[in-house]
């Protein structure tokens, strides 16, 4: 089978699961659009601020990604099941820290000029979908273990359920008793995040279900994950910070500004999933052949990722391109809403290749052990680069929302060059396992 074969073989599920995931927060916008911009941009500013510290415990837990597929590259699936206990005590600290700065954020929305309606309606969302953080963290870690094994079929049926369950509880809890409007979207993505990790756990469970290994703490393996899975946390941070910043600036811009900026990144955010999804499945690869000690099958298993990510994205930049209104109407039904929302889809279509490289460029970097550059990169790209041009075309020069968004396309593909670029450098050398195993098979 070609290398290309096993790569769609692995990222279509992948792909699927995590564009389902994005597809939870597009049916938040879809149901709450039909409120008004007020509601709909509360939404947005609220899953924009806790997506903001919570995707830096994200990538912690992704930092079990290298190690776990390393480890199965290496056929020693005796260590790939010690780091998948290990995952799931560190989905608890990583709770337990970063609960408290989500709780806080809050209070610094009407400070930050956030209207007092958006704001409140923002402080009960974030507030409501506080109960599934450890869930979602937890989540993370069974599906680098399963990914890792190549077992995807669960994450489809986890995402499928989760939809499901989103979409009725959504019009139950924003519509229907207990009237909870807008910050009941909320509470439904913590009741499905809890049933997506229920299918997670029997399927990890069901995996080499007689083979014993240590289950309690153990804190040197806690310390490798997270010195490989901090740099990811903050390079996610610092990627979903800017989109965050950029929208506070839009909210301070008006509320159909703000509406408008949550139209767009929804949709922009949904393709971007399918890009993470073919960067995973490429973290795998890269893995595998690490772990097998075959650095050039690692260099092959990377470029073809690449070329994968540029693919779909791709096509998604024809959709925004072409029919731009079409899906804005999608997400809400305010004409003035749409209006500002197709110039933005614009931006879109032209930062989507940018997009899916970085996205891929992060993934197969990090089945390669190398997480810090990615960090890096993403801190120069977006707020060295990005940000001053946002600044510049949407504050200074009067472009408003639409200039804040070409800052973000700037950025972008500032960071995707330079991951494309450090991933040729470090394949044309030997990539060195981040652990030392007892067999090394043949890459598979």
């Amino acid at each position: 089978m070609s290398e290309l074969q096993k790569l769609i073989r692995l990222a279509a599920p992948i792909a699927f699961a995590q564009a389902g995931i994005a597809l939870m927060g597009v049916i938040d916008t879809a149901v709450v659009g039909r409120l008004g911009s007020s509601a709909l941009g509360a939404v947005g500013l609220a899953n924009g601020l806790f997506f903001g510290v919570a995707v830096i415990g994200l990538g912690a837990m992704m930092g079990l990604d290298p190690l776990l597929a390393q480890a199965f590259g290496a056929s020693d699936q005796r260590r790939a099941r010690e780091l998948l206990w290990q995952g799931m005590w560190l989905s608890l600290a990583v709770t337990i820290v970063l609960a408290l700065p989500i709780a806080f954020l809050p209070f610094l929305l009407e400070p930050a000029g956030i209207a007092p309606q958006v704001a409140r309606e923002a402080r009960w969302f974030i507030w409501l979908r506080m109960p599934g953080l450890w869930p979602m963290f937890a989540f993370i870690g069974l599906r680098s273990y399963l990914q890792a094994a190549h077992v995807t079929r669960p994450l489809v049926v986890a995402t499928i359920a989760a939809n499901l369950a989103n979409l009725l509880l959504d019009i139950w809890f924003v519509f229907g008793p207990p009237h909870l409007g807008a910050p009941g979207a909320g509470l439904a993505t913590s009741i499905c995040s809890f049933l997506m990790l229920a299918v997670m756990a029997i399927a990890a469970r069901d995996l080499q279900r007689g083979l014993q290994v240590r289950r309690e703490i153990s804190f040197p393996d806690l310390r490798k994950a997270l010195r490989v899975g901090a740099p990811v946390g903050l390079q996610m941070g610092a990627e979903v910070g800017i989109f965050a910043l950029v929208g506070l600036l839009a909210g301070r811009l008006g509320e159909q500004s703000l509406a408008a900026h949550q139209v767009a990144i929804s949709l922009a955010s949904f393709t971007f999933c399918w890009a993470v999804g073919v960067g995973q499945a490429g973290s795998v690869r890269v893995g595998w052949a690490v772990g097998g000690r075959n650095t050039a099958a690692a260099r092959r298993s990377g470029l073809v990722a690449f070329a994968g990510g540029a693919g779909v994205m791709s096509v998604f930049a024809l959709l925004f391109a072409l029919v731009p209104d079409k899906l804005a109407r999608m997400l809400s039904d305010q004409p003035d809403v749409i209006a500002a929302s197709v110039p933005l889809l614009g931006v879109c279509a032209v930062f989507q290749l940018s997009d899916g490289i970085q996205a891929v460029g992060a993934g197969v970097l990090r089945g390669a052990g190398d997480t810090a550059f990615p960090f890096f990169a993403n801190v120069i790209g977006h707020y060295f680069v990005g940000l001053p041009v946002a600044i510049a075309l949407g504050i200074l020069l009067g472009w408003g929302v639409n200039g804040l968004w070409w800052g973000l396309c700037a950025g972008l593909t500032a960071v995707a060059a330079a991951l494309f670029s450090r991933f040729l450098r470090l394949s044309a050398r030997e990539i060195v396992p981040l652990e030392a195993h007892p067999r090394v098979p043949s890459q598979s």
